[in-house]
């Protein structure tokens, strides 16, 4: 784990000044895109008592981040990782992962996606075979890249064991897709049953 580098307001305020605010809650913003294109993730911890006290999300987003790349899987680069003077925030600073969403890509045009389908369906069963675990699994995080490689963004939610997944595992990894799914407002259109069918046919 790299030492994480004190950001104070006033740096914070400098960093930001030209951002573009790419997600925020009543709280603030969450993530930023700076002018230089790389982007800045605030990790906000909202319980006195929680495991994010000794391992914050921030970490378990850069070591994400590493373990992924170490496995071959295409993801997102991270470049500095902060502590903010409110002790309950951290932040890291990255290089985003080149492409488009599977969630853009499928709203472009629901009826073409059935040609990603099989793409899609190996870079899960890739994902169980490796042993990642991803919470957070749902198009909105997986993005194509330009070479035509399926990669992982928003990855704090991400574990990853030393076997492959179980079955029982990976069924409740695609249960997490399926409620995503309805929560994005897409369950009803999008073709999961085919998805998880041929995602765990052995």
């Amino acid at each position: 784990m790299p030492i994480k580098t004190k950001l104070s307001n006033n740096m914070l305020a400098t960093l930001t000044a030209d951002a573009q605010v790419l997600e925020e809650d009543s709280l603030g913003p969450k993530v930023y895109r700076l002018a230089d294109g790389n982007f800045l993730k605030l990790f906000r911890r909202k319980r006195l008592l929680s495991s994010a006290l000794f391992v914050p999300y921030s970490d378990r987003f850069w070591l994400n981040a590493k373990r992924l790349k170490s496995l071959g899987i295409p993801t997102l680069t991270p470049l500095e990782l902060y502590q903010l003077e409110d002790t309950s925030l951290s932040a890291v600073l990255y290089s985003p992962l080149q492409g488009r969403t599977l969630k853009d890509i499928y709203l472009e045009d629901p009826t073409a996606f059935t040609t990603q389908l099989p793409n899609l369906v190996d870079f899960i069963r890739t994902l169980h075979l490796r042993g990642i675990y991803f919470r957070s699994l749902h198009l909105g995080n997986i993005v194509r890249t330009p070479e035509g490689s399926l990669g992982l963004i928003d990855i704090a939610d991400l574990s990853v064991q030393r076997r492959p997944l179980s079955k029982a595992k990976a069924r409740r990894n695609l249960a997490h897709f399926t409620r995503l799914l309805k929560n994005l407002g897409l369950a009803e259109q999008f073709p999961m049953a085919a998805l998880t069918t041929a995602v765990l046919d052995d």
